[in-house]
């Protein structure tokens, strides 16, 4: 921290300067006292901002070396079963004597074995691994103590086996009863009384009876996976049929050890064998999960918006998923939701990939007859879903035939049951009301943060909990939201003083739509280091509104063929004499603007960019007064001439363009004059003038005004209705959005990739904005997005 000799306080904070003035001599005492307090408020607000600061730093580094290599936690239920494998060559001696030993040394006080301490919820998922833990040391008649104490801990808690209200484990109602009937073989005294066990054993009649005509592959690969609830009744060849290529029964040691309590088999016992040097005495709930749980930890990282922080680790983890992929690995290829997750992460982040490896799931009956379809888990269906939404080509049928059939079952899902608050109901609301290419960043990343709980359980045969949801990167993600949120009302404070040193607030004309302004350029360009770029977006988006109502209710023709006159010419002299008032301002506000982002670009460019941010609006002057020009003389433009005219006349020419320069890479001549760089403006800008069309057709029909839609009616002699041509509008914006995506990830080209990145985040603003009517011009449709961004604290 600096103290000057003029009385004013900075401190330096990772590279941004935080200027503070604390003291004035032409103020009053009574002024500077207040300036004081204001200022140590302001101080003390900067150290604490510091402090967070050097806390996510620490959590930066732990997240790092998670990232590094997957903690898998034991599961005292599967490692039990492991204990069970007799020694091949010995069936009286146990195969895996050191998961014996675990197990000895892991019982909890109240006499039971479990993972996590989370009360009453998981009470099923403690039962059955100690009843697991207790039949291991039976079988080996070891442990006479820590089986009595199982025992009790068992008998106590028998009745909420009976509860639905408790979370059950996957197969919880056949597999506890066979494990019942499995004591009461071995010989193991349950002080429970024929009337419970009767009722235990009813427990998985029960179950076994609902949906017993259902023989699907899904029920199959069910009962495979819960085989050591069935007992001897169970066909080995019926679980066999479900063996992995790594010798697993569908990648559980439960169910594998099983197998190998039954009958030897060199694969199976070669699994658990590899697990248990890997994993050392005990063993993990299911494996392989390594790039399942990799990718999980990208996907969370990007959600919560902290991804910038580990791009080299996140390209360690993508390179190896790429590589998995093209294999055709097992660990990817064999699951749903793998498979989606890795095509979507991969595809997204600008590797070259096919959807053809995704044709296996292009017809429902891949998730009907699976057993996540046969239980009814929707987590598959939801990421196969995201995953069909990433098109980057015309023809990419596949996806559209899953994103079909995927849609369809999520719409199913919440009109059938009422929308609860499980997260997973929650999560497929979300899905299908804000698909990817319509959600802001910050959006995302805060109501992701609100739903992050860094103790949340996965729930299979028993519990655990997925890499993902550790509290380090919880803390990190609240930390940088608070961090952001912060500098946003300083900018957004700034910006507003800004606009009344312009005098923009005393054009009676325009909409004031600041906060929607900035909002769009805080929710995408989030992080700390864009500011420049979110302060140009925004004073853009601010110059364009007022310069479209200046054009559409504000200004006579004089003033509009004044203000392009003032460009045109772009003579000092001519810049002396306003037509008005009105004419004034807005020049000046522009003129100065440009001036201002001319001044900082030249130092990151070494070169000066005034003309073309000068042609950037002159473009956009000359198009809006040609639309003006249509309107006064009643004149029908073609269809071709007003999308033509309609792309810059929709004014994002100001605003993404300049914003290039602010981003990072250095931006040359050859670059702006780069068909790259124009065809990917004149997509988005396209996309923009059509959904304003749509949402806008009605309020513009009234005005008088023509746009596609009405456009599209009367081209077919009104043959064509108003739904029809509206149609025909939202599938040419669908055709866009694949053509743009393309472009933005397509790796080795002209643009750099920050800046085409910029393109798509404009897109993704525009869908969000038309999303249900005209959200820009709507005084109230987006004031919860600006306040969830900019004002809200997080809710966790």
């Amino acid at each position: 921290m600096l103290l000057s000799g003029q009385g004013s306080i900075s401190l330096s904070w990772h590279g941004k300067l935080w200027g503070v003035s604390f003291y004035d001599h032409g103020k009053s005492r009574a002024s500077r006292n207040q300036s004081m307090k204001g200022c140590i408020s302001d101080v003390q607000s900067l150290m604490d901002r510091e402090s967070s600061l050097c806390r996510m730093t620490d959590s930066i580094e732990k997240i790092k070396q998670q990232l590094k290599y997957v903690h898998m936690t034991a599961s005292p239920y599967d490692t039990a079963w492991v204990a069970m494998v007799p020694h091949p060559s010995s069936h009286q001696d146990p195969c895996f004597d050191h998961c014996l030993n675990w197990i000895l040394q892991n019982q909890h006080e109240n006499g039971s074995w479990e993972n996590y301490n989370f009360g009453p919820s998981l009470l099923k998922d403690q039962l059955s691994s100690t009843l697991a833990c207790v039949l291991a040391l039976k079988k080996w008649s070891c442990g006479e103590e820590h089986i009595k104490k199982g025992v009790r801990f068992l008998v106590s808690n028998i009745g909420s086996i009976f509860d639905e209200q408790l979370t059950s484990p996957i197969g919880f109602n056949i597999i506890f009863p066979g494990m019942i009937k499995l004591a009461i073989e071995v010989g193991l005294k349950l002080p429970l009384g024929d009337t419970a066990v009767g009722e235990i054993f009813s427990l998985q009649k029960l179950e076994l009876q609902r949906n017993n005509i259902n023989n699907s592959r899904g029920r199959k690969e069910y009962m495979a996976y819960i085989a050591e609830g069935l007992g001897s009744s169970q066909d080995l060849n019926k679980i066999l049929k479900f063996q992995m290529g790594n010798g697993s029964i569908l990648n559980s040691p439960s169910t594998t050890a099983y197998l190998l309590t039954r009958c030897y088999d060199n694969n199976a016992f070669n699994y658990l064998s590899s697990l248990l040097q890997k994993f050392g005495s005990t063993v993990p709930a299911t494996y392989p999960m390594e790039m399942h749980s990799h990718l999980c930890m990208v996907d969370t990282l990007q959600n919560i918006g902290i991804a910038r922080f580990f791009s080299y680790e996140i390209k360690i983890i993508l390179d190896r998923a790429y590589s998995c992929w093209l294999e055709r690995d097992e660990q990817i290829i064999s699951d749903m939701s793998t498979s989606a997750m890795a095509f979507r992460l991969l595809r997204m982040n600008g590797y070259d990939i096919s959807s053809d490896l995704l044709m296996k799931f292009e017809e429902a009956s891949s998730f009907h007859d699976s057993m996540q379809g046969y239980l009814r888990d929707m987590r598959p269906v939801i990421e196969i879903y995201k995953a069909s939404q990433t098109k980057l080509f015309l023809n990419e049928d596949v996806l559209n035939k899953i994103n079909s059939w995927s849609s369809i079952l999520l719409k199913e899902e919440i009109s059938t049951k009422p929308i609860s608050t499980k997260p997973i109901s929650q999560e497929v609301k979300f899905a299908l009301e804000f698909p990817f290419y319509a959600n802001l960043d910050r959006l995302e990343h805060k109501r992701s943060i609100e739903q992050f709980n860094f103790g949340k359980i996965r729930i299979l045969k028993t519990s655990h909990i997925p890499c993902s949801a550790n509290e380090d990167v919880l803390k990190l993600a609240i930390g940088d939201f608070n961090n952001c949120q912060s500098i946003y009302r300083v900018e957004l404070k700034d910006l507003n003083s800004w606009v009344k040193q312009c005098k923009l607030d005393q054009l009676q004309f325009a909409r004031q739509k600041l906060t929607y302004c900035y909002l769009s350029g805080a929710a995408t360009l989030f992080s700390p280091e864009l500011s420049e770029a979110r302060i140009s977006w925004s004073k853009s988006g601010i110059l364009t509104t007022v310069v479209d109502d200046f054009f559409d209710v504000g200004g006579s023709i004089e003033e509009l063929e004044s203000l392009v006159a003032l460009f045109d010419k772009r003579d000092e002299k001519c810049r002396k004499e306003f037509y008005s008032e009105q004419v004034q301002i807005i020049y000046m506000a522009i003129h100065g603007y440009i001036n201002e982002l001319a001044t900082k670009a030249f130092p990151l460019h070494n070169r000066d960019i005034k003309d073309h941010l000068v042609k950037i609006w002159l473009s956009l002057l000359r198009s809006m007064m040609t639309e003006s020009r249509w309107q006064r003389n009643k004149s029908i433009p073609t269809m071709e001439e007003y999308m033509a005219n309609g792309a810059v006349s929709f004014a994002l020419g100001p605003i993404i363009l300049p914003a290039l320069y602010f981003v990072g890479p250095k931006i040359t001549e050859e670059i702006i004059k780069h068909e790259e760089y124009d065809h990917m403006f004149r997509l988005v800008s396209t996309c923009g003038r059509l959904l304003n069309d749509v949402r806008g057709f009605g309020r513009e029909g009234k005005e008088g005004k023509l746009n596609s839609v009405s456009l599209r009616i009367l081209s077919s002699g009104n043959s064509l209705s108003i739904e029809e041509a509206e149609k025909d509008v939202k599938k040419s914006i669908e055709d866009i959005r694949t053509e743009l995506l393309e472009l933005v990830l397509k790796e080795g080209t002209t643009v750099p990739k920050p800046c085409k990145e910029l393109f798509w985040k404009m897109y993704k603003i525009l869908h969000l904005f038309y999303m249900n009517t005209d959200g820009f011009s709507s005084p109230k449709e987006m004031v919860s997005a600006v306040n969830a961004v900019i004002h809200d604290s997080l809710n966790v």
